[in-house]
């Protein structure tokens, strides 16, 4: 994790650059200096509150319907706002309610609940009726999880998008596909490969951004290999989150707008696909709702 002063300072950057679209969660533990960098953002005329599409997520420790709200408002209160533009269920897999935000038994191991994730959707359904959020998705769901929530009875709104890991080692085909045939937008995370947090993150993961062809892509077309992997998303119609906190970078991930990859660069990057996944949620393979088991 990083310190929380940065977050703050990355967010006043990147509205600078022209990002709008502004990720964060209840688990980064970085609403205030967020919420605190759009206020200010939206103080000094750089943008109106309606131009910022900002997206929250209900953490494991808070998936029991009478949670869900409260943990909603406890993060509008952070970030100093009435509502949410997006509010999507982090992870199917619920951990024990409390305070702590990975709750451990004494021998450190994870301690999970089980919640029916139908039932949390119906308290976003609400939070959204309340008018808190303005759209509800999820995070983390495999196509079968999503299923179950689509075909649920007393179903009032489907899940606007699914947030996953989707970069070029996995490029998440199968997903995208049932996505759109549903209507459901296709967000991905860890666009450029991982934060590479040894509390996730196996240490001996591959580096996507040093790929030979992806690097060859970029030269040829002048980029960055990162430009490269965000312009590759866009391309295929999913929705690229790019996480930095340096000032060049975030200039940089902006840049990909005026120009484009060919069908054969893009041919070429599907090729990479190893469906290699960084954070695999190890800690939650035996939960009834661990959603890697399926193929996607």
């Amino acid at each position: 994790m990083v310190p929380k002063s940065m977050a703050g300072a990355a967010t006043k950057v990147a509205i600078d650059v022209g990002f709008r679209h502004i990720d964060s969660a209840y688990l980064y533990q970085n609403e205030e200096e967020v919420g605190k960098a759009l206020r200010e953002k939206i103080r000094d005329g750089t943008v109106k509150r309606e131009d910022i599409f900002y997206t929250t997520k209900l953490w494991a420790t808070f998936l029991r319907p009478e949670l869900v709200r409260p943990a909603l408002e406890r993060s509008l209160k952070k970030l100093g706002l009435d509502y949410v533009d997006l509010f999507i269920i982090h992870v199917p897999i619920a951990m024990k309610p409390g305070e702590e935000l990975v709750p451990k038994d004494a021998g450190g191991k994870i301690i999970l609940d089980t919640v029916d994730f139908c039932d949390t959707w119906e308290a976003l359904e609400k939070c959204k009726d309340a008018g808190l959020t303005k759209s509800i998705g999820v995070s983390n769901f495999n196509h079968k999880q999503l299923e179950m929530i689509l075909n649920k009875p007393r179903l009032k709104y489907k899940p606007v998008c699914n947030q996953v890991e989707c970069h070029p080692y996995l490029n998440q085909r199968k997903l995208l596909e049932f996505c759109k045939s549903q209507d459901i937008v296709l967000v991905a995370y860890s666009a450029l490969g991982s934060h590479r947090d040894p509390n996730w993150v196996e240490r001996d993961s591959p580096y996507l951004l040093e790929d030979p062809i992806l690097n060859a892509i970029a030269k040829k077309h002048n980029r960055s290999p990162g430009q490269i992997a965000l312009r590759y998303q866009l391309q295929r119609g999913v929705v690229v989150l790019a996480k930095s906190f340096n000032e060049k970078r975030i200039q940089e991930n902006f840049q990909v707008f005026d120009f484009e990859l060919t069908p054969e660069d893009m041919k070429a990057i599907d090729g990479l696909n190893r469906n290699f996944r960084y954070e695999k949620l190890l800690f939650a393979v035996d939960h009834l709702y661990y959603p890697y088991s399926e193929e996607y």
